[in-house]
């Protein structure tokens, strides 16, 4: 049976942060797919007995096996369909990337869900989204419940509300900037950086009630470069920018990165290690999904918000390419970052490491291999 007879499954949802990540690398790479649309007996019966998480998307392929979290299925895409590529080769431009991946994975969710939750056009808009993607108004109300109550948890409160939005502003006239002068992030063809934006980007900012609005008036451009991301040409044949450039206009994103998401990253990747150094015997070997709160800040505001494990692991994809780099191509990919507040984050060595074991987290240290 061929490829075609026996398409991958990809089991998400149109309003699914993490699922318009994935989905702009499946129709790039034109693997032959089907999206199934993630309904509560779906989401029992194949997502939940597969991988024991209730977390879209998953990919279940032709011979029967399951990608799990995007960052993976990502890279199962590149090494299985290596044409055409997501993840540059290049140091600068394979750096910048995995920076894009995590800014938007990780601090992006701020405004995602400020402006999907906080208001109740956006709260009654996305419900009823809910209710219509899983068949089952009980359990998807549930759901949103949930989703709605981790509003403090992820630091999207009534003091923090202005600031997030003063970065999204921010970002929406950068990227603005950016995409008058280039199609894409890195240059003429898509990224994986492209692709992490496209999770908050699609999924909430241009499909939700009230932040529609706002790319529609504010980012034309930014509305056509997720048109685009959504519906490859596959006659183009861009490429990203020639000796491991980067777009003048990138420097003006780079800056605000460095300037709100960094410090935010680094004070959850710090509160987790000294965590994670005194870590309770009962979490030897897995971490738990959040092991508190820590106190950070946006453009001079303070709040609490949740220490997750999970930060750790995908920002050690950044340090892992960084650490490959040789002196000549990190001393450029410094001289690059300099200035942009960006280096704090590159530059720093974790003292614990976490990998994927069974689709759970757990450590890589002497008493986790003892355990």
């Amino acid at each position: 049976m061929s490829q075609l007879d026996s398409p991958f499954l990809f089991y998400a949802a149109e309003i699914s942060y993490f699922s318009g990540k994935v989905r702009p690398a499946l129709r790039y790479k034109r693997v032959p797919y089907a999206e199934v649309l993630c309904t509560a007996q779906a989401m029992r019966e194949v997502i939940l007995a597969r991988t024991g998480l209730a977390f879209i998307p998953i990919v279940v392929t032709p011979e029967n096996e399951t990608w799990q979290d995007t960052s993976d299925i990502l890279d199962a895409l590149e090494a299985r369909f290596p044409a055409p590529p997501l993840l540059p080769e290049t140091p600068l431009q394979r750096v910048t990337a995995l920076l894009w991946e995590i800014y938007a994975d990780e601090f992006l969710i701020l405004p995602a869900m400020h402006y999907r939750w906080s208001t109740p056009e956006g709260s009654t808009k996305a419900r009823g989204d809910f209710a219509a993607n899983s068949g089952d108004v009980r359990s998807s109300q549930n759901f949103a419940d949930r989703m709605s109550g981790s509003l403090r948890a992820l630091g999207v409160l009534p003091e923090t509300l202005a600031v997030i939005e003063a970065h999204t502003f921010d970002l929406l006239d950068r990227l603005e900037a950016h995409f008058a002068q280039t199609p894409f992030l890195l240059g003429d063809a898509p990224s994986l950086a492209d692709c992490a934006l496209m999770g908050p980007f699609y999924a909430h900012l241009f499909l939700d009630a009230v932040p529609g609005r706002l790319l529609r008036e504010r980012a034309p451009r930014t509305c056509h470069w997720i048109m685009r991301m959504n519906s490859p040409d596959p006659s183009a044949r861009g490429t990203w920018l020639a000796d491991d450039a980067l777009a003048p206009t990138m420097r003006p994103l780079l800056e605000l990165i460095g300037r709100d998401a960094v410090p935010l990253l680094l004070d959850g990747l710090r509160d987790f290690e000294t965590w994670a150094d005194g870590r309770p015997e009962a979490h030897q070997v897995s971490p738990p999904r959040a092991s508190g709160f820590h106190r950070t800040s946006l453009r001079g505001v303070e709040f609490p918000r949740y220490t997750n494990a999970y930060a750790l692991w995908l920002a050690t994809r950044l340090f892992d390419a960084v650490a490959a780099l040789d002196t000549t191509a990190r001393a450029q990919v410094d001289t690059a970052f300099a200035g942009t507040g960006c280096a704090a984050l590159i530059d720093y060595q974790p003292r614990h490491r976490l990998r994927k074991q069974n689709f759970q987290l757990v450590f890589e240290d002497a008493r986790a291999k003892t355990a």
